[in-house]
């Protein structure tokens, strides 16, 4: 299956959301260190996993355009079910994940009124925004964020995914995974394989953590602390295996951020 490069070759298989650059800057966000699951396919465009499937994404004239691949065994080249024109659930998946319901100049004005710093570097930063990711997929991230840089931590990442997650699709022979379930993270082999994969100390943390979140929280109790106070969602991540305030301070870890944003 080959990408999708563009809206004018295949308009079809796109749709698109109004979204200006002074809300949004793809280059910016999905390059920032809060997620590793993106790469820039070709120029301008953004391709990855979200929600289980894989997207590519674009700005072109104040709009947001993207377009989804059909999982192994769809017909190849098809567009995944839920793309179908007319479809909101995919609209709404972005606009929950980008925060897009939040006015971002607003806010850019009243932080650069409080802070003279900000004032000053915010026209260079425009579209910069807090990603809502999936609380699980966004905490084993970012504890493999102790003591690493991004391009490690994005081939961490990805070899996690291929080795534990479900095979999406392959693009121009690339194979796409969806993120670890937390039961297949939690076998007992979960640690030595985390280690030959190269995550080193940290292969205890993240099966571990893992584990103490589906045998505790499970998945949803994780989520539901976006509604309790910071400090008491801090209080519980900092509980888990290897999660301390960098981590729980950190974009995408799933809890109220103190200001400004939610995740």
């Amino acid at each position: 299956m080959q990408l999708r490069d563009s809206p004018a070759a295949c308009p079809a298989l796109w749709r698109c959301l109004p979204c200006p650059s002074a809300e949004l800057r793809l280059d910016l966000v999905l390059a920032s260190g809060q997620t590793f699951r993106w790469w820039q396919s070709s120029p301008g465009a953004w391709t990855g996993v979200l929600e289980g499937r894989v997207w590519t994404l674009r700005q072109e004239q104040d709009r947001l355009w993207y377009t989804l691949y059909g999982e192994e065994g769809d017909e190849e080249g098809g567009p995944a079910g839920a793309a179908k024109p007319g479809d909101a659930e995919t609209d709404q998946i972005l606009r929950d994940y980008f925060q897009l319901d939040v006015g971002l100049p607003a806010l850019y004005r009243a932080w650069g009124a409080a802070d003279p710093l900000f004032r000053k570097v915010a026209a260079d930063f425009p579209g910069v925004r807090v990603l809502r990711q999936d609380p699980v997929e966004c905490l084993l991230s970012f504890i493999c964020t102790s003591n690493n840089h991004v391009s490690r931590i994005t081939g961490m990442i990805e070899r996690l995914c291929r080795t534990f997650g479900r095979r999406l699709c392959r693009l121009d022979a690339r194979p796409f995974h969806a993120f670890p379930s937390l039961s297949a993270l939690t076998g007992t082999d979960a640690e030595a394989r985390l280690r030959a994969l190269g995550f080193g100390y940290r292969a205890k943390f993240v099966s571990g953590t893992a584990r103490a979140v589906a045998e505790g929280l499970g998945a949803e109790g994780l989520r539901q602390l976006r509604t309790v106070p910071y400090a008491e969602a801090r209080r519980v991540l900092c509980t888990l295996p290897g999660v301390g305030t960098k981590v729980t301070s950190s974009e995408g870890c799933g809890a109220p951020a103190p200001a400004g944003h939610r995740q």
